[in-house]
This record gives structure tokens, sequence and C-alpha cells, in this order.
């Protein structure tokens, strides 16, 4: 029957004893190339149903490393694989799941320099990353290459899934990433997972939804969400779908910067900023200065650098009584929601403003490696 082998076709009989799918549509996802960009939450549940759906040759793009905080959705990974690369141990362990398929595994970001010639290599590409700057990337070198592009997104409770780019009957193709956001947030107000936290079971229903697509798309059966956005809300199951219409924008004809994009709808900075050995010298050296923790309660029981401790979202609606005029250094996580505290500090009138510079992680590696941040 085509290209499968008799192991093949024992492997994925259940796929062939459905009306519509059989062997053809089997052996297109043999012949298939498909990267998929990010490892992580999203990249779990796509790398693992494309991996035992046969999908012939799967190429992964992830530079980080496994963490602790990641076992609770990320479930290509054990702690066993605690601080190895997630592309290279995903790779093994889709290779275990499924021998008959190719595996390649770039242990680096994905990037301008790069892109294309990653995405010209493949027949689609699926989008699990979750920062702006890689959604543009991806979308603007499938458009280059003129490839489709499978789109996911989780927040806290929430998720969505478009196809974008997808190829017509009628030689057009459908709407890109840019028709559903032609330019992106300012980036202080677009919390990730790890400072707004996503429930560990969405991802895994995402994934599945956009590795859905890419089948359905490799093995030319349904109907693909081209021209449409699906939005789910694991909270009351609800789930509904809204058009994507094409819009006017220049037209895509090069790479660029998507880090400098990205930023350019940045609000400006009323406060300041300080490196972690800045105000490390700072404080050896007996200068005056106040501290203020804006993360969860969980988060400051577990480990602080000391000061006051008053949550994000009630900075904005708190006495919180600090001196608004001495110096006050605001700390979170990363620095994203420091940032944002420290722009209503300024609006509530202190005098003397700054966010920590990569929050917490920073100081850690900067300052006190024995910290622990979750």
């Amino acid at each position: 029957m085509d290209n499968l082998t008799p192991a093949e076709l024992r492997r994925y009989a259940r796929h062939l004893a459905i009306p519509g799918f059989g062997p053809q549509a089997q052996s297109r996802l043999k012949q298939s190339r498909v990267l998929v960009l990010g490892a992580g939450g999203l990249g779990s549940p796509i790398l693992l149903y494309l991996a035992a759906a046969g999908i012939g040759h799967i190429h992964i793009v992830d530079f980080d490393q496994v963490e602790l905080t990641n076992l609770q959705r990320q479930v290509l990974f054990t702690e066993s694989d605690l601080g190895l690369p997630k592309a290279r141990q995903a790779a093994l362990r889709l290779k275990a799941l499924n021998p008959h398929i190719d595996i390649q595994a770039t242990v680096s970001a994905f990037t301008s320099e790069n892109a294309r010639a990653m995405v010209r290599a493949a027949d689609l590409v699926v989008d699990g990353t979750d920062n702006f700057p890689t959604r543009y990337l991806s979308n603007d070198a499938c458009l280059l290459e003129g490839k489709p592009l499978v789109y996911g997104s989780i927040y806290r409770f929430e998720g969505q899934v478009s196809v974008f780019n997808l190829a017509r009957g009628d030689g057009s193709r459908g709407p890109n990433y840019r028709d559903l956001f032609p330019t992106p947030p300012p980036p202080e107000l677009v919390p990730n997972c790890a400072e707004g936290g996503v429930l560990g079971v969405l991802p895994g229903i995402i994934g599945s939804l956009q590795a859905s697509e890419a089948i359905k798309i490799l093995a030319n059966i349904g109907s693909p969400l081209d021209g449409e956005l699906f939005l789910f809300d694991a909270t009351t199951m609800l789930s509904r779908k809204i058009t994507i219409r094409r819009q006017a924008h220049e037209p895509v004809t090069e790479l660029i910067d998507y880090e400098q994009f990205c930023r350019a709808g940045a609000l400006p900075e009323p406060f300041g900023r300080i490196s972690p050995s800045t105000l490390d010298a700072w404080q050896r050296a007996g200068k005056t200065c106040q501290l203020l923790d804006v993360r969860q309660q969980y988060e400051r029981e577990h480990s602080h650098i000391g000061g006051a401790h008053c949550p994000l979202d009630r900075v904005r609606h708190t006495a919180l009584g600090l001196d608004k005029t001495a110096p006050t250094v605001v700390y979170c996580r990363s620095g994203s929601r420091s940032a944002k505290a420290a722009r209503w500090l300024m609006e509530k009138g202190f005098v003397e403003v700054y966010n920590l510079e990569g929050g917490l992680k920073a100081y850690r590696d900067e300052v006190d490696g024995s910290l622990t941040v979750l």
C-alpha cells in the first residue's frame, strides 16, 4: 500500500480504518516535513501526536532547558530531564515513541538569520512558542517561503488556534497573523505564562488541536481553520470561532529585527531602571532605598530579598505605607510585573522609582546564586 511498510501498516491500522483516510492519507503524512517551534507546553502535545501519527520528518527548534516548573504542563519531560536541552530530550522521547520517523533537533533560537532556511525545508510550520517576536517572525518567514502556519496561544484558562497562509484552490492564500494582529501590543501589557500562570492541562488541549490541524492539512482531509480563529475557555468549556479577514497592510518583503519591532509599541517609561549588581552595591554602601516585592504571596513565601510586599493586582489601589520621597526599587520574578507597578507608583506621586532589571532571576544570576525563584 503505497510506501508503507508492513510494520507501519500495523502501527497506523486505526488511521487506515477511518473512511476517507486510508493508506493514501497515511502515506502523505509519511512524506511530510514539519517544523515545530518550541518544545514546551504547546510543543509537547504537538510533537507527541505528530510523531505518533507518523509524520515522516519532524524538526524541533528550542533553545531552552528543562526546568522543574515546566513539568506541570510539559508532558514530554520528567525530572530526569532537568537542566537538559528541551529539543534534544524531546527528540529522544519521540524516537522512542515512533522509530519509523526522522527527528531533527536544533538547540538554538529561531531567528531572522536562520528562519527562512528552516521554513523553506518544511511543508508546514507549527508555532508552539509564547512570545510576540517569534510569532511575527514565523508568520513572515512562512509568507516569504509560501508555507502554511498552524498557530496556537494559551494564557491562564484560555487558548486559541488558527491556520495562517494556507494555499487555496484558486491560487490565493488565506489570512495570516498580521491580519489578526497588525501591530504588536505594548510589551508591558502582555503577561506571559510565567507571570500570569496557565492551567496545566490547557496546553494539552490547544496543542492537540494544533496537531490535528497540521494532520488535516498534510493528509488533505477535513476543513482546516483557514480564516478562522478558534477560541476556548477551560473554565466554562465554551468555544467559538470568529472570522479573520484580510487587512490592508504593507507586504512583507524581508525579515526584520522582531525584538525591536515588538518594543516599538512600548509606552515611555517614567521610572528608572536598576541592575541587580547596582542594587547590591547600593545596599553594601548603605545607600537608603526601599524595596517593594509585587509577586504573589506563594512566591514571596518561597524566597525574597526583603522589603515591603504587595501583589501587583493590589498596588494601584492600596496605601503601601512607603515614603514617596525615598528611592524605591520594585521587583518581581523577571521584571515585567514590576515595570507595571513602577509606572503606577509614579502616577501615585512617588518621586524616585526604579524597576529591578530582570527581576529576581537576574538577581540570582548576578548577585546571589543561592536564591531560588519560582
